[in-house]
């Protein structure tokens, strides 16, 4: 989605008078050293809220920044901070250092507390479980060996194209049905983490139990490549590795995981500029030839043996916003280079194919066409070339877009899905009901044709637009029509 996801913003809370205190600690278990140790105390708490103090304990290799990771259960909610830069999305809540103590020793501790709201009734359940940097603390170091069998629905299959249908390797149709997760195109960026919310295997086994196939996640550019701006506990091999381990778990549990290059580097103030940084903290109008073919470089050959992940080249591509006529959009979305109305040298659609095939590998690959990915009209006419043959056409719809009427559908989207296989990578609405994108399922049901929702993360459904309030898979009552829907079409 072109917009920027809403960020958790702290309410500043007034002085409340405590009515007593009690500690709480965390047992650490037993046998090895744990990589890390959180003790967490109530050290005050009333009708309606409370007070902590947390030590964080490292005792693994030492950081220059930190992030710690919990989930709350009782309805609380963090409003005030200290020591540590706070926020809260649903109810995974997240603290990343200040600058004057981000640096963490081997066997150094920091401490930080917070106050929070709380029902007034109900009990004050402690978090049973605290990460600090992506690992797990108050456990033995030695990590828990991957299970020898996948949970139930089996690994998901290596995909290709066959005509105008995504087929695995028995030649059965394979249509992507699912959600976004969004989240990694911004934490990283932004210094609050790489993940927004849970990605353990519970909460894909929630997306797993709307009866989806298929997870399509964002990512950004520099933080994949570990690039100076990013911090380091955010970037490059952390980032990667964390990336890997999400593609583990959704292909376990026999969903289709899709890598979609969301945010990249480039300064663009032109017309529809998302921002004025040069940065990846935004989308731009089309990707840069700076990073990234070394982007694609990279991840084609981290997953090049894995042909069940599906590599999307650029989320929203709108070079059509900056140039003058549509054929200049066109041959820029393809061919890229010097680029009318955009100041970065443009990495074309075609240059991202050939950056992925050079290292061999054979993955389906995704290309979106113009306007936010929301106009294929020429798409046929300006698709690059794929020795391989495995090149699928990716189309984005809300209730907000030009495109988004059935007799567009008919004239613009099927002449395409008659000749490659066509999938809506993102569609929603920021009605936070259904209606629209019902009318979508429908159109791409009677064809055939694959969708994503946009997007599983607990945001507002009117500016997200979110399909769930609880990442156990709640949904809200715009996210109600896909998991129904989901359920109806793969029972």
């Amino acid at each position: 989605m072109r917009h920027p996801p809403r960020s958790v913003l702290l309410a500043v809370a007034g002085a409340v008078g405590l009515v007593g205190s009690m500690t709480i600690p965390v047992v650490t278990a037993q046998g090895a050293a744990p990589a890390c140790s959180v003790e967490y105390s109530v050290t005050g708490q009333w009708d309606t809220g409370f007070q902590t103090a947390v030590t964080i304990t490292n005792n693994s290799a030492a950081l220059s920044g930190w992030s710690l990771g919990f989930d709350f259960a009782g309805g609380q909610k963090v409003t005030q901070g200290w020591n540590a830069k706070w926020s809260q999305s649903g109810t995974t809540v997240t603290a990343v250092n200040e600058s004057y103590n981000g640096s963490l020793a081997t066997g150094a501790s920091v401490s930080a507390g917070f106050i929070a709201s709380r029902p007034a009734s109900g009990s004050n359940a402690v978090p049973t479980s605290f990460k600090l940097n992506g690992t797990t603390c108050n456990v033995d170091t030695e990590p828990t060996p991957p299970p020898t069998q996948p949970p139930a629905g089996g690994t998901a299959p290596a995909l290709h194209v066959s005509g105008n249908k995504l087929v695995d390797a028995s030649g059965a149709t394979r249509r992507l049905l699912g959600v976004n997760r969004s989240g990694a195109e911004f934490m990283c960026v932004q210094g609050r983490g790489i993940f927004d919310g849970p990605v353990d295997d519970q909460s894909v086994k929630a997306i797993a139990d709307w009866k989806a196939n298929t997870v399509r996640i964002p990512l950004n550019e520099e933080c994949w490549l570990g690039l100076s701006n990013v911090q380091a506990q955010y970037g490059g091999t952390n980032y990667v590795n964390a990336v890997k381990d999400l593609v583990a778990r959704v292909e376990a549990h026999g969903l289709t995981p899709v890598l979609d290059l969301h945010w990249t580097y480039g300064q663009y103030t032109g017309n529809s500029s998302g921002c004025s940084d040069v940065h990846a903290t935004c989308q731009k109008p089309m990707p840069d030839m700076q990073y990234t073919p070394s982007f694609w470089t990279s991840v084609a050959n981290t997953f090049k043996s894995d042909q069940a992940v599906v590599f999307d080249l650029f989320n929203e591509p709108y070079p059509d916003r900056a140039t003058a006529t549509a054929t200049q959009a066109w041959q820029c979305w393809r061919d890229g280079g010097t680029c009318p109305g955009i100041g970065y040298q443009v990495a074309g659609m075609q240059d991202l194919v050939d950056a992925v095939r050079a290292t061999g590998a054979k993955n389906v690959v995704l290309a979106g066409g113009l306007a936010y990915s929301n106009d294929l009209s020429q798409w046929l006419t300006y698709r690059p070339s794929d020795p391989t043959g495995n090149l699928v056409a990716a189309y984005h719809v809300y209730n907000f877009n030009t495109c988004a009427s059935e007799s567009c559908w008919n004239s613009t989207l099927a002449p395409v899905a008659a000749q490659v296989p066509l999938v809506a990578g993102e569609i929603g609405e920021n009605t936070c009901s259904h209606s629209f994108v019902d009318q979508v399922m429908k159109w791409f049901d009677d064809r055939g044709l694959s969708y994503l929702g946009w997007t599983w993360n607990t945001w507002d459904c009117s500016s997200g637009p979110s399909l769930i309030s609880n990442y156990d898979g709640t949904p809200t009552s715009y996210g109600t029509g896909l998991r129904d829907h989901l359920r109806a079409v793969n029972p």
